[in-house]
């Protein structure tokens, strides 16, 4: 009787832990999971959002049982029509845990697996990750530890490994998963398993960064300071609680009057512990939730009578409990039949499922087989279409590329050729001109020569005078043949300047001449020196060049 008080002591944490749910029939469930499979609904929401129907439920679950039951119906049959999934698993979740409070396990077993059905329909994991904690603490009840445990690690898996939560929501999950198995672990007394599982509630905690204090995980933590002998510790903890629960949740004061009446009693103060049991029990009746609790605070009753030495109240404490124990846990209570339809009821389910599934498996297998061939004909032929296809479309680009690249080839094939034939053209008339002033000046002077031969008959002064005024000077032949070639070469002096920066003004022009072919001699005539100079302006640019000796010069000026 003991072990079942401490079970049921867990069940306060249950409602806290954001499992709220509901509970039509079973035909009913199987209509809606159908009809929120095949229609348009968007499964994916990620908010509930309420009405006026749950909101009224709500306000009365606290103080009219039936009347907040029928109104959680109403806003299922307003949801389902909307084809709201969340929101009826959500009106699922809180029918099937006021069905809990009020010690109607039944109807909350059917509430949790139809609303895990519409979960696993419409591929919900926070969902079902939170019916996983509610189904761990209904087998909590039931002294079905390994049950619990494995639908904790359930809903502790789903949560760790789905990556579709948000952060908040994912360590708000874990946090409910720890603290379902701190409580499992404290009730068996196993205190080093409950302290693993309480830093974990403690590390998650911290990781949300709330602003305000998790006071269900401080309840916990001030009742393990009563375990390890801190009473002072412990009471100032839960007092703490009790204080924020009041203007928070005052149902929840139920749970932490009870905490406070079992530190006072492990700490020997036996008054003090009947007082606060009593408030636990006062609280449960005005609040009419958490009454799995009457049963517990009917023992703590009875045990702490006993020691005091009041028997009679002790016994009436034990009679009392002992009676709401057998109609909630006994032989013939619908709790204790759900008990044994509970391990099959959701594999009978899922194998109806699968054996339709498979039915018509095969009967797509079937019609399948049957196309298959010619879905595969259709798809070769289409396939090679498409290789021949972009083979084609491939060769033609390339043919076309490449006529495209030789027609541009030799289109700036032809613009270089036609520009070298320009050059050419250019510099032979350059050439011409500059010969011609030459041969001017060579003729002068040989008209000079016969001039001063026969001096005797012809005028010589007037003669000379007429002769200078057609003669030009070294100087200005060279500027005239160098205004020309530049028009011509644009570029031809800044690269060899370039190249060559040390090159002087005779460098330059001896450059010039050898890039048109013109011989020493000529060269002597258009810049007015001797023969000799020329030679060895050619030997002094050999050695600026740095050409050998096989080398040259012409072919070398050429090239800028």
């Amino acid at each position: 009787m003991q072990k079942i008080i401490l079970k049921n002591k867990l069940y306060h944490l249950w409602e806290h832990s954001s499992i709220t749910y509901f509970s039509p029939t079973i035909f009913s469930t199987i209509a809606m999971v159908v009809l929120f499979i095949f229609s348009n609904a968007t499964f994916a929401q990620n908010h509930t959002v309420t009405n006026p129907y749950v909101e009224k439920a709500n306000e009365l679950r606290y103080s009219n049982y039936g009347s907040a039951v029928y109104y959680y119906k109403k806003s299922i049959e307003y949801n389902t029509e909307r084809k709201d999934t969340v929101n009826v698993i959500a009106n699922l979740r809180d029918m099937s845990d006021l069905f809990a409070h009020r010690l109607d396990y039944g109807k909350a077993y059917d509430g949790y697996w139809k609303a895990l059905f519409l979960a696993v329909a419409s591929k919900d994991d926070y969902s079902k990750a939170i019916i996983y904690q509610a189904l761990g603490w209904l087998f909590s009840f039931y002294d079905r530890d390994v049950e619990a445990l494995r639908y904790y690690e359930n809903s502790l898996n789903l949560t760790k490994n789905n990556k579709k939560l948000d952060d908040v929501k994912k360590l708000a999950l874990l946090e409910q998963d720890y603290f379902s198995i701190l409580n499992l672990y404290r009730v068996k007394g196993d205190y080093k398993k409950a302290r693993k599982y309480l830093d974990s509630c403690q590390i998650t905690s911290k990781k949300l960064n709330s602003k305000t204090p998790n006071y269900f995980i401080s309840t916990e933590t001030a009742f393990m300071n009563a375990v390890d002998k801190k009473y002072e510790v412990a009471i100032a903890g839960l007092q703490e609680s009790n204080t924020y629960f009041e203007k928070k949740d005052p149902s929840y004061l139920i749970i932490v009057n009870y905490l406070i009446g079992e530190v006072y009693r492990m700490k020997g103060d036996l008054p003090n512990s009947i007082t606060y049991y009593e408030k636990s029990f006062a609280f449960s009746n005005k609040y009419k939730s958490h009454e799995n609790y009457v049963i517990m605070v009917h023992e703590a009753l009875a045990a702490t009578y006993a020691k005091i030495g009041n028997f009679q109240k002790a016994y009436n404490h034990s009679n009392l409990a002992l009676k709401i124990n057998a109609n909630v846990f006994g032989k013939g209570s619908k709790n204790s039949q759900h008990l044994f339809e509970i391990n099959d009821k959701y594999r009978v389910q899922k194998q109806k499922e699968r054996e339709i599934l498979n039915k018509q498996r095969i009967e797509q297998l079937e019609s399948e087989e049957k196309v298959w061939l010619l879905k595969s004909v259709l798809f070769s032929i289409i396939l090679i279409s498409l290789l021949s296809f972009g083979f084609l479309f491939v060769k033609n680009m390339r043919r076309k590329h490449k006529d495209e690249k030789l027609a541009i080839a030799e289109k700036q094939e032809m613009e270089l050729q036609k520009g070298k034939e320009i050059l050419e053209l250019k510099n032979k008339e350059l050439t011409t001109s500059a010969l011609q002033l030459i041969e001017k000046d060579e003729f002068i002077e040989r008209l000079k020569l016969n001039l001063t031969d026969n001096k005797e008959n012809v005028d010589v002064r007037t003669i000379n005078k007429m002769l200078k005024t057609i003669q030009g000077s070294p100087s200005s032949n060279w500027k005239e043949f160098e205004a020309r070639f530049t028009a011509v070469n644009q570029s031809f002096y800044t690269n060899l300047k370039d190249k060559y920066p040390d090159l002087g003004q005779t460098d330059l022009k001896i450059c010039a001449l050898i890039k048109l072919n013109f011989s020493s001699k000529d060269m002597a005539s258009l810049l007015g020196i001797s023969f000799e100079s020329v030679h060895t302006s050619r030997y002094r640019l050999r050695k600026k060049f740095k050409l050998e000796r096989n080398d040259n010069l012409n072919e070398f000026i050429s090239t800028f």
